[in-house]
């Protein structure tokens, strides 16, 4: 019977404490990791997020980016960091959705490894060309990549991200040639499609719309079903010829799968509370990307069925896994 009591008195000690670090959290900077380079339009929403979430603490939430392999080094690292809130994923739709079909031996486990907080936001992808290249709509792009197989060559933020496999997608249902040339980042692909060394890129419309707004890009086509409220001249590429195209992008939270339940919580209502928050919801809407707090249940199960989308769209692709 004592032993019983010393459990008993154990465990409620135990709670107790979790329930007050749960409470105090965050006690000190929190660091949240991106798979993809500083500058480009990842980067730029998890920043923008970042930045209310310090307020709204009193403690920093620091944006650290790790990129490469499709963003699967982000994961990776989290993946095996303290369970203790204090290291967190920009799980998107490159480490959760996309990577568990693109890679044969990926170093984490996608659903067993991490644990959903809550989605920041969603945008599409968009279609852009040097000024250059002349074609000023889906449908001529299309027909001079045909007339062209093998001479123009598109940019990427890299192998297995969402802009890769847009246009692989892409290349599959219109039955064009168009050469890839991957970089660490869509930042790092700007210099080139701006010179017109590279001719066309499909990337997060975030990284994009200041581009397109200037002239000094074109846009030709949205991966949404609508035409984005920040881009409204940019038509979707659905409604350019190419029937049913469509590809979202999603920016969200994720812990180490051990982090305590009461943490999760606390982290979950302090994402919904700080993307609820009208000067963020604004700066997120100018960027070109639609707040979408979720809980983490509904948050699960997005990631389960984006899982099951890509891993169709890539067989369908005749993409084979690396």
């Amino acid at each position: 019977m004592e032993n019983r009591w010393q459990f008993f008195i154990v465990g409620v000690a135990a709670l107790t404490a979790t329930a007050a670090s749960a409470a105090e959290y965050p006690a000190k900077p929190v660091r949240i990791v991106v798979g993809l380079a500083a500058g480009g339009p990842t980067d730029v929403v998890v920043r923008i997020f970042a930045a209310r979430m310090s307020e709204n603490w009193g403690q920093p939430m620091v944006v650290e980016n790790r990129p490469g392999a499709g963003a699967t080094i982000s994961a990776d690292v989290v993946a095996k960091s303290p369970a203790d809130g204090y290291s967190l994923l920009n799980c998107n739709v490159a480490t959760h959705g996309i990577s568990p079909s693109l890679y044969k031996n990926l170093p984490y486990d996608p659903v067993k490894d991490f644990a959903p907080i809550s989605l920041i936001g969603t945008t599409p992808n968009i279609l852009v060309v040097n000024p250059s290249v002349p074609a000023k709509s889906v449908g001529e792009f299309i027909a001079l990549a045909k007339a062209s197989p093998g001479k123009l060559y598109y940019g990427s933020s890299g192998v297995g991200a969402s802009p890769h496999l847009t246009m692989e997608l892409f290349k599959s249902q219109t039955g064009t040639d168009i050469v890839h040339v991957p970089f660490k980042g869509s930042s790092l692909v700007m210099p080139e499609l701006l010179s017109g060394r590279i001719q066309a890129m499909f990337d997060n419309l975030p990284g994009q719309v200041a581009y397109v707004k200037t002239g000094q890009l074109r846009g030709l086509g949205g991966t949404s079903v609508k035409r984005s409220a920040v881009l409204p001249e940019v038509p979707t590429i659905a409604e350019s010829g190419v029937p049913g195209f469509e590809v979202t992008v999603w920016y969200g939270v994720c812990a180490p799968a051990a982090t305590s339940q009461p943490i999760l919580t606390k982290l979950n209502a302090d994402i919904v509370k700080a993307l609820n928050m009208p000067d963020l919801r604004q700066r997120l809407v100018d960027n070109g990307v639609d707040p979408a707090p979720m809980s983490a249940e509904d948050f699960a199960a997005l990631i389960s069925s984006e899982m099951k989308k890509w891993a169709k769209a890539i067989k369908d692709a005749g993409i084979q896994p690396e």
